[in-house]
């Protein structure tokens, strides 16, 4: 356990306080030189495990957590159980896997983000991980972590929309996006569907490759209709969920036999892959007033173009609100541009996605 940094005193200004959890010595030399590129964060110590982090966290109340997994003596899963319930911390997981299933449990227990451990191989990488690390920071600094366990929780009913949102009777596809804190949000979404669910569900959720294949198979598990991650050309059916794959691009156009994916790679200057703006697009050209779209929580704007082209061709859109969103970035960004019919709770998002196709609900 290394003590607090003396980058903050008397006279110094305000800076986040970050607390690095990793049993491996590289990982929390390697993490704190990222970090400490930045003259806004403040490394105030490092751990090796559940139980050091534990004393940290009490002593120095840390603004953010990152936090490595598999761990000696107290792993990350068992740290972030006492976390969530004594102090509440926003936690970026550092990964040393790029398909890690346990990532999705680490989100159930109130992570926000996670990103790839840093390593001796990868030392080519290094600045990218380095730019992407402080991105996620920086983002979830000053987060409230409580709303994480809370915006699942029913909410009083919003003046802004009563009532069951009225959906074309031949509506099919909901396109739906989401970046930082997003996959709780498509899970509630996606295990909500039941067999009369009318249309596709398609998500492009930012996130690398790997981690996209181990989302829709955990979805998968879960959901009482089809999950798959999207191959190239396969027909869209209703009744079925695809999860755009992470460095690509997930559309869907109109032939013949009616909807097929179609893949393409990252476009050029966009920051994103799978990105929300391409998928909502090409569901307002393929589908036209017979599209929806949602956008969830997430840093930046990606989606707001997309949801603009789904409302100009007369399908219908939605936006999470600000109270359930845990980064209010690509909502606000939508809301914004005029292209957001409706803003709602995500628990309101997930009963009326969830009713779509039940008695009198369509």
């Amino acid at each position: 356990m290394t003590p607090s940094s003396s980058k903050s005193g008397p006279g110094v200004r305000s800076l986040k306080r970050v607390l690095v959890v990793d049993d491996s010595a590289f990982s929390r030399r390697a993490l704190r030189r990222m970090i400490e590129r930045s003259p806004d964060l403040d490394v105030i110590g490092a751990a090796a495990n559940g139980e050091e982090a534990m004393r940290i966290v009490l002593r120095d109340k840390p603004d953010v957590i990152t936090l490595d997994l598999e761990m000696p003596v107290m792993d990350g899963f068992a740290f972030l159980r006492w976390l969530m319930a004594e102090r509440p911390t926003p936690v970026v997981v550092v990964s040393a896997r790029d398909d890690d299933p346990s990532i999705f449990k680490a989100f159930d227990l109130g992570a926000v983000d996670f990103i790839g451990k840093p390593t001796a191989r990868a030392s080519e990488k290094i600045g990218a991980i380095s730019d992407d690390l402080l991105e996620k920071i920086y983002a979830v600094a000053g987060l409230d972590a409580a709303k994480v366990s809370r915006r699942l929780e029913p909410r009083p009913a919003s003046p802004r929309d009563s009532g069951t949102i009225s959906f074309p009777s031949d509506l099919e596809v909901v396109a739906l996006g989401a970046s930082t804190g997003g996959p709780p949000a498509v899970q509630a979404i996606v295990t909500r569907l039941g067999p009369a669910f009318p249309a596709a569900l398609i998500v492009a959720q930012h996130m690398p490759a790997g981690f996209t294949r181990q989302f829709a198979d955990r979805l998968a598990l879960l959901a009482r209709v089809s999950v798959r991650e999207a191959v190239e050309g396969e027909e869209v059916r209703p009744r079925a969920v695809y999860v755009a794959p992470g460095g690509k691009n997930l559309g869907i156009e109109r032939g013949r036999g009616g909807l097929r994916t179609r893949l393409t790679g990252q476009e050029k200057d966009a920051r994103y892959a799978p990105s929300v703006d391409h998928l909502m697009r090409s569901a307002a050209e393929a589908c036209g007033a017979r599209s929806a779209g949602v956008v969830l929580t997430g840093m930046g704007n990606d989606g707001s173009a997309g949801l603009s082209a789904i409302r100009a061709a007369g399908g219908v859109t939605i936006a999470e609100s600000e109270a359930t969103a845990v980064i209010y970035g690509m909502p606000r960004e939508a809301v914004r541009a005029g292209a957001a019919m409706h803003v709602l709770d995500l628990p309101e998002i997930v009963e009326q996605i969830g009713r779509i196709g039940e008695t009198g609900n369509r």
